[in-house]
């Protein structure tokens, strides 16, 4: 029998759901090569290979057998020719901009372990899907809101979450809508540099987030009493302003967050947070070009910078700390741990800190390969975002149990029952 390609689910799947992978009709022992494509919606080419052995009975199954030495990956990697996959163009990250539409995952199985592929032996396509069936894409434009908010199927209320990625702007919606596969009602929120919001990142109003916080408060698919906030990078500090000033915010995750306001002024009624200094001459730029910024910032417990601290001892509500260890964007260990003194100076509950070593600062749903460079938009280079890729993958995989079970505790008051894998 000619050798094929067996996949569980076969056709369609989530991207944050584990895709098993067997070669069945291949020679006993045959030396093969697997080899995975995807295409982002720019047409950039995504790329990983491992090379393996068939069992006795010409079975390669990537569950039990481990990958050999010469490919992306060595070892016990059943979903390594997907976290492994990367950019055929340098400094490119992978990020889905259509949630309605699949990436389609080409793979393709060569005999041999050569340099140069040896002969096609068999080949298969799989969608990797965003948007469950049943869960609905609301485009919102009401007042300032420009938003989108993603509705599990089935009867609501459900617990509510507003998103906040960090200094790309736009409207990234990827992680709200697999969030909401999980029974979550996500408004993910553009905060700037789309439509008619402000192209740049000079200053923002959390009177333009109080709007989104009162719309998921007064929406009938959202059940009350308050809310929950998600924010990577520069939308991590942005929900702890949120909330340390706005009401009705009952859990609050920051992935890679900062406690200090970061790249620009925030104002709100008649308060005023400066951003935290920077010092440019404290960036390291390596031969091939690539800036480590992580001692860029200043420190927010010093001087005239303890300014941009965010009061979020204010806050009425719980907070879970996601920390990559090996972050290069910023110390987000050390903000991490600052705001858990600060919180329980003040008498407030400890926060959830949860860690990572091998960790870098894009800490995405399961399964989107770990970016380790890529142009930042504000210092203009490509900058090191830090990571080990199977350490990353793991952090990405446990991160996302842990934020789900975090705002199902909070928003739903029923345990989940995770504990921490790492």
């Amino acid at each position: 029998m000619a050798p094929s390609i067996r996949l569980s689910p076969a056709a369609r799947s989530l991207f944050d759901e584990p895709l098993a992978i067997a070669v069945q009709g291949l020679g006993p022992r045959q030396r093969v090569t697997l080899r995975t494509s995807l295409r982002d919606e720019t047409g950039e080419l995504f790329q990983a290979s491992a090379h393996y052995q068939a069992g006795d009975d010409g079975e390669l199954d990537l569950a039990r057998c481990p990958a050999l030495p010469g490919g992306s990956f060595s070892g016990l990697e059943p979903m390594g020719l997907l976290w492994a996959l990367q950019p055929q163009k340098p400094f490119w990250r992978l990020v889905k901009r259509d949630v309605q539409s699949p990436f389609l995952l080409q793979l393709d199985v060569f005999e041999g372990h050569g340099e140069r592929h040896g002969r096609l032996l068999a080949q298969a396509q799989h969608e990797r899907a965003f948007l469950r069936d049943g869960v609905r894409r609301i485009p919102v434009r009401e007042g300032r809101i420009r938003a989108t908010l993603f509705l599990p199927p089935g009867d609501g209320p459900f617990p509510g979450i507003i998103d906040l990625y960090g200094t790309g702007g736009g409207l990234p919606e990827y992680r709200a809508c697999l969030l909401a596969n999980h029974g979550f009602a996500v408004l993910a929120l553009a905060f700037y540099s789309y439509e008619d919001l402000p192209k740049g990142m000079k200053e923002f109003h959390l009177e333009y987030f109080e709007e989104a916080v009162n719309y998921m408060l007064q929406h009938t698919q959202v059940k009350g009493p308050g809310i929950g906030l998600l924010g990577h990078s520069k939308g991590g500090d942005l929900c702890v302003s949120m909330a340390s000033f706005l009401k009705g915010i009952t859990a609050t995750a920051l992935i890679n967050g900062s406690v200090a306001n970061v790249g620009a002024v925030l104002r709100y009624k008649d308060i005023t947070i400066p951003p935290l200094g920077m010092n440019l001459k404290r960036i390291k730029v390596s031969k091939s070009g690539i800036a480590d910024i992580i001692d860029a910032l200043n420190s927010p417990l010093e001087g005239a910078d303890q300014q941009s601290f965010i009061p979020l001892e204010k806050a009425e509500c719980c907070f879970l700390f996601i920390v990559g260890q090996d972050d290069h964007n910023w110390k987000s260990e050390f903000f991490a741990i600052e705001g858990s003194k600060r919180l329980q100076a003040h008498g407030k509950e400890k926060p959830e800190i949860v860690c990572y070593p091998g960790a870098g600062h894009y800490i995405e749903p399961p399964f989107f390969p770990m970016c380790a460079a890529s142009m930042h938009l504000l210092i203009g280079k490509p900058v090191m975002w830090g990571g080990e890729p199977k350490a990353h993958c793991e952090a990405q995989i446990d991160a996302w149990q842990q934020v789900q079970a975090f705002f199902r505790k909070h928003l739903t008051g029923k345990p989940s029952g995770t504990a921490s894998k790492l």
